[in-house]
């Protein structure tokens, strides 16, 4: 999958994507474009491009054979490595909490 860049927004544009929507529906995008300083285009491809890539990316399958398959069940169940970076990190108190 070729990630989706700044770069390749306006690059070769061939394909036209027509879509019905809400008045609602519209306004809503386009004010989240504005927020964003993008026109209305930019910002439904990338919006759309950055989901599409999520739920590819959630459906991802991978083939074990059963060795394979019963370590990577065993590494998913066993416990946590000890971390102390980690364990300090989540024990310290913020700067604006002490």
């Amino acid at each position: 999958m070729q990630p989706h860049t700044e770069a390749s927004n306006h690059q070769n544009r061939d394909v036209t994507i027509n879509i019905r929507a809400h008045q609602r529906q519209r306004d809503l995008i386009d004010r989240a474009a504005e927020a964003l300083g993008k026109n209305r285009s930019d910002f439904m491809l990338e919006s759309v491009c950055r989901e599409a890539e999520a739920v590819l990316l959630d459906r991802r399958l991978f083939m074990l054979d059963d060795d394979k398959f019963q370590q990577f069940i065993e590494l998913l169940d066993a416990p946590p490595s000890t971390n102390a970076n980690l364990h300090t990190l989540l024990t310290t108190k913020a700067p604006w909490e002490q």
